[in-house]
């Protein structure tokens, strides 16, 4: 078994999206774009000891999505401990909704949203009371 360990979100503005990220998630960032020979910002998702995985935030070759079109690429889903508070952060920094919050019966609460480049990112609370 072969485990994600990097992630790579696309911006044709990378600190626009940077600015999203951080706002909303309270993600670390570092500059790599050094070494990346293009705009190309590392992201620190979270504490190490805990589950998860970091990546970056990068130079889009090409214009952002067309809104309504297919997914092109992956969906990252953030974990919270408070959707609708998560959900009103992400709102206020520029996002639009793509799929309601909605049950995942006896699991968690689960919606997407559109980020500031036409990316989709999901938000999932665990929550076993869900219905």
């Amino acid at each position: 078994m072969t485990r994600a360990i990097h992630f790579e979100i696309h911006a044709a503005d990378v600190p626009r999206a940077v600015a999203f990220y951080t706002d909303v998630f309270g993600w670390e960032t570092e500059d790599w774009s050094e070494f990346a020979g293009m705009p190309y910002v590392g992201v620190t998702t979270g504490p190490e000891d805990q589950p998860g995985i970091n990546g970056a935030i990068m130079q889009r070759q090409g214009p952002n999505p067309e809104p309504g079109g297919p997914v092109a690429g992956s969906v990252l889903t953030m974990g919270s401990d408070d959707f609708d508070a998560t959900a009103a952060k992400a709102l206020a920094a520029g996002a639009t909704v793509a799929l309601e919050k909605h049950a995942l019966p006896g699991m968690a609460w689960q919606g997407y949203f559109i980020d500031t480049e036409g990316n989709v990112f999901g938000v999932h609370q665990p929550d076993p009371d869900a219905a």
